[in-house]
C-alpha cells in the first residue's frame, strides 16, 4: 500500500510540475523550468520580474500525512537553510536572495547557477581525474571554510549538493539541514538526518557533529569522484551505516597523489582528520609544482596521545634507489598476559555469519536512527571504542583465498600470498637482528614485503615497536610516525605501526603489524614502498595480512 501511495504521489508531483510552469510566486517570481528535484523539494529556474534577472526557487514538498509538529519542523528547516546560507558570503556558496510564502509554504529564492551537479556527473559509476577532483575539492573546501568561519555546519555535503557551473565555478548548495552554532537541533534524540553514504562515523554513532564531520563527507565525495562509488556503500542503508562505523576503508586506487588526503579525511575518529586549512593546502598540490605537504594531527589511540602525520606528495620522479630494509627487530622480554584491546582496525572481519554476529553483539554498542530517502532505519553497531574488549577470534579462522595474480609461498613455518612477479631477496634467508626473516621485492626492487618471526612474543607490542622506532630514527635520514596503536589480530595481542622515512633519494611509507600470544612466537608483516606510489602498493599488505597461514 505504501509503495502504491508513493507512486501516486510521484505522479501528482510530476503533474504539478507541468502545471506550475509560468506560475507567479509572491507576485514576483515566475516559474520557467524545473531544474532539480529531491525528496524534500523542487528547484525551479524562474524570472525575477521586479529586477529582470534569473533566479532559482526552491519549493518545499509536503506530504499530506505529516503531523502538525512534522510540518512545523519542515518549515523551520527551510527558514534555517535560508538563514544559514545567508550568513555566508563566498563565491563557492550559493547566494540566498529571499524567503517568500507560496500557498502557506516557504520558498527559498537563490541565485541561479547554470550548472550540472557533481552527483549527476558521477551517476552509474562515472569518475573524474585526480586533477579535476582536486579542482572540485578546492571549491568545496573553500565553501566549507567560509561556512565554518560563519559558525555554520552543512551536515549534508555530498555530490548532489555540489554545482559545477558552466563557467567552471564550483558551488556548494542545499543548507537544508545545516546547523548554526548556538541554535537548537531539529532532530530527535538519536536521530541523524542526511544521506547515509556521506554521514561521518561519529554521527552514525549518535555523537554531536562538528566541522570534522563535514570534512569526512568531503572525503567521501572526493573518494566517489575518483573511484566511481561511495567509500562504504552496501546493499542497504543499515549495512552502509554499519560499514561507516566499523569497517576499514578500501584504499582508493585511482586517486593518484590525492590518495593520502582522502584516506586522512576518512579517518574514523574526527580528531585524526586534517583541518580545513590543511585540506585546502593539500588540494592545491595536484595543480601546482611538485611538493610534499605534511600535516601533524593530534589524536588518541587507546588512551595514548599520538601524532598522525598526513602526507600528500605530488609529481615527483626521483632517481632510482634500493629501498631501505625493514626496521631492526629486538629480542622479546619474558612474555606476560596483555590487557584486552580492540580488534585490529584495518582488518576485514572473517567471512561468515559468526564473526559478523560477534561484532554486532559486542560490548559497547550505540543505537542510531538514520533518516534517508525512503524511510527511517535503526540498527545497533559496534562503536569501535578503544576501551571496548574485542571479540575473540575463532580457533578455526580461515585465511582468505590466494588472490588472483598471487602465489602462496612458505618459509619460517608460515605461508602467505605474494604477487606472482615478486622474487625473494637472497639476503633474507638467515638470521637478521636475532629474528628469522624472509623478504620479497617487486620487479623494480623499490617495494619490499617481509615476514619476521621472533622466538618469543613481546609482553607489550607497542613498547616493542617504540624501541624499534628509536633505533630506526638513527638509521634513516628523516622519520615521521603516522600511527602506532595497540590492537588485536586473530585474537592475539598486536600492534600496528605506520610511518614515513627518507631514503637516499626519496621518501618511503611503511606499515608494520606485530602480533603473538603469550608463550608463543611473535610474527610481523611489513611493507614499504615509495611514498608517491603508496596508494598502489598499500593493498598488497592487506592481502598478505588476510591470507597468511600460521602454524
Amino acid at each position: 500500500m505504501r509503495g502504491r501511495r508513493g507512486e501516486q504521489a510521484a505522479v501528482e508531483r510530476e503533474g504539478s510540475a507541468v502545471s506550475d510552469v509560468g506560475r507567479l510566486i509572491a507576485g514576483r517570481y515566475r516559474l520557467a523550468e524545473q531544474i532539480g528535484r529531491g525528496g524534500m523539494g523542487t528547484v525551479w529556474r524562474a524570472e525575477d520580474e521586479l529586477l529582470g534577472r534569473q533566479v532559482a526557487v526552491k519549493q518545499l514538498h509536503v506530504s499530506p500525512h505529516l503531523s502538525e509538529d512534522e510540518l512545523t519542523t519542515m518549515h523551520e528547516r527551510t527558514r534555517r537553510e535560508a538563514r544559514s546560507a545567508a550568513r555566508i558570503t563566498h563565491p563557492n556558496v550559493v547566494v540566498v536572495h529571499d524567503v517568500v510564502d507560496d500557498e502557506g509554504l516557504p520558498c527559498i529564492v537563490m541565485e541561479y547557477v547554470p550548472s550540472t551537479t557533481l552527483g549527476d556527473l558521477l551517476k552509474e559509476g562515472g569518475t573524474l581525474s585526480p586533477d579535476e577532483t582536486a579542482r572540485v575539492g578546492r571549491g568545496m573546501i573553500a565553501a566549507l571554510r567560509a561556512a565554518h568561519a560563519a559558525g555554520v555546519l552543512h551536515r549534508d555535503v555530498k555530490p548532489g549538493n555540489v554545482l559545477l557551473g558552466t563557467d567552471g565555478r564550483v558551488v556548494l548548495t542545499d543548507f537544508g539541514i545545516a546547523m548554526a552554532t548556538g541554535t537548537s537541533t531539529l532532530t530527535k534524540t538519536g536521530e541523524v538526518v542526511g544521506s547515509i553514504d556521506y554521514i561521518a562515523p561519529e554521527r552514525v554513532r549518535g555523537r554531536k557533529p562538528g566541522p570534522a564531520s563535514d570534512l569526512w563527507a568531503l572525503g567521501a565525495t572526493l573518494y566517489q569522484a575518483v573511484e566511481g562509488r561511495a567509500p562504504f556503500r552496501k546493499p542497504t542503508p543499515i549495512e552502509t551505516g554499519y560499514a561507516i562505523a566499523v569497517d576499514p576503508l578500501d584504499p582508493p586506487r585511482r586517486a593518484g597523489s590525492l590518495a593520502p588526503l582522502i584516506e586522512a579525511l576518512l579517518e574514523k575518529e574526527p580528531e585524526r582528520r586534517p583541518s580545513a586549512e590543511e585540506t585546502e593546502r593539500a588540494l592545491r598540490g595536484p595543480a601546482s609544482e611538485p611538493e610534499t605537504t605534511v600535516f601533524p594531527v593530534q589524536g588518541q589511540d587507546g588512551g595514548r596521545t599520538t601524532t598522525t602525520t598526513m602526507v600528500l606528495t605530488t609529481n615527483r620522479s626521483p632517481a632510482a634507489e634500493t629501498p631501505p630494509g625493514p626496521p631492526p627487530r629486538r629480542d622479546a622480554p619474558t612474555p606476560q598476559r596483555p590487557n584486552p584491546v580492540p580488534d585490529f582496525p584495518t582488518a576485514s572481519p572473517p567471512k561468515g555469519s559468526g564473526a559478523r554476529k560477534a561484532r554486532w553483539t559486542a560490548v559497547g554498542t550505540a543505537l542510531a536512527i538514520v533518516v534517508v530517502a525512503g524511510g527511517v532505519y535503526a540498527w545497533k553497531a559496534d562503536i569501535g571504542s578503544p576501551s571496548a574488549s574485542a571479540p575473540s577470534a575463532s580457533p578455526s579462522f580461515t585465511p582468505s583465498p590466494v588472490p588472483e595474480g598471487y602465489r602462496l609461498v612458505k618459509g619460517l613455518g608460515v605461508s602467505f600470498p605474494v604477487p606472482d612477479a615478486w622474487k625473494i631477496d637472497s639476503d633474507s634467508d638467515g638470521k637478521v637482528d636475532n629474528t628469522q626473516e624472509v623478504r620479497y621485492l617487486d620487479p623494480t626492487k623499490m617495494v619490499q614485503l617481509s615476514v619476521n618471526v621472533l622466538d618469543f612474543a613481546s609482553d607489550d607490542q607497542v613498547k616493542h615497536f617504540e624501541d624499534v622506532e628509536a633505533s630506526l630514527k638513527k638509521e634513516v635520514l628523516a622519520y615521521e610516525r603516522t600511527r602506532m596503536q595497540e590492537t588485536t589480530f586473530r585474537g592475539m595481542p598486536a600492534a600496528i605501526w605506520e610511518f614515513r622515512f627518507k631514503g637516499r633519494a626519496r621518501w618511503f611509507r611503511a606499515i608494520d603489524l606485530g602480533f603473538g600470544n603469550e608463550g608463543d612466537k611473535e610474527y610481523a608483516i611489513y611493507l614499504s614502498a615509495p611514498e608517491d606510489q603508496w596508494s598502489r602498493y598499500r593493498p598488497i599488505f592487506d592481502k598478505v595480512r588476510d591470507g597468511i597461514r600460521l602454524p
